[in-house]
């Protein structure tokens, strides 16, 4: 079976003033003899959100990861936020945050220190590691080593930790997982919809993710199975995916 190729723009009608902030071109990456990805092709202006559905093992965190440079394509063009992956790598990094399953933060040390190691890494002032603990309503908790914390206040302090630098592109796996309506709402300035932010995130909810979409992307087997703007898309055709 041919690879699909399918590409997409920002549903018309909406004026964006920046340019394509992803661009995928028969984008493949293996896991061994298997691709993960096989062909996947697409654009997505700035100021935009890409939602991705599939079931599980469908390549979404496998494109993740891709755009986050953590994998390299092994075939395809890739270009995040104007650059070429790999090749130019590092000048992206600085500029995209990757909220994953794992919350890339340290057990042992609290999530103050935490936010502060980030906020070094990546020339942030102090001021804006307390603004972000009391965005997240974790000031009152921030002394507290990360392993004494609940899942839901872990997740937190992620989003803290994965908006801390102002990235442009923000790259989310499944971001509410963990968070009941409350700690949602309290995220949603920081990763939703009203962010101001380009992303591209995972759901298994087609209701939320279509509410949340400019362009949905549909993965089955590391192939396309739906894509197109989400004023497109039947909401039973995303339920499909998982049948």
């Amino acid at each position: 079976m041919a690879d699909l190729e399918v590409h997409a723009e920002a549903p018309t009608g909406v004026a964006v003033e920046s340019g394509p902030a992803v661009e995928l071109d028969a984008l493949r990456r293996n896991y061994g003899e298997r691709a993960a990805l096989a062909g996947v092709s697409l654009t997505l202006a700035g100021g935009r959100t890409l939602v991705v559905f599939g079931p599980n093992g469908a390549g979404k965190t496998t494109l993740l990861r891709v755009l986050a440079t953590l994998l390299r394509p092994h075939a395809g063009r890739v270009r995040v936020l104007g650059e070429e992956l790999p090749r130019d790598a590092w000048r992206t990094r600085g500029r995209i945050a990757l909220l994953g399953h794992e919350p890339l933060l340290y057990r042992e040390l609290s999530a103050r220190e935490n936010l502060r190691y980030h906020a070094q890494l990546h020339g942030v002032t102090p001021e804006r590691v307390e603004e972000r603990l009391r965005a997240v309503a974790m000031i009152e908790r921030a002394d507290e080593p990360v392993r004494t914390l609940s899942r839901g206040m872990v997740q937190r302090v992620a989003v803290a930790r994965a908006t801390l630098h102002d990235p442009e592109l923000l790259l989310l796996d499944e971001p509410y997982a963990n968070l009941d309506p409350a700690a949602i709402e309290l995220v949603e300035p920081l990763i939703g919809v009203d962010s101001g932010r380009t992303r591209v995130l995972t759901s298994h909810d087609p209701l939320r993710g279509l509410a949340e979409a400019d362009v949905v992307l549909g993965l089955r087997g590391g192939r396309v199975a739906l894509l197109g703007g989400a004023d497109s898309i039947d909401p039973d055709d995303v339920a499909g995916l998982y049948r």
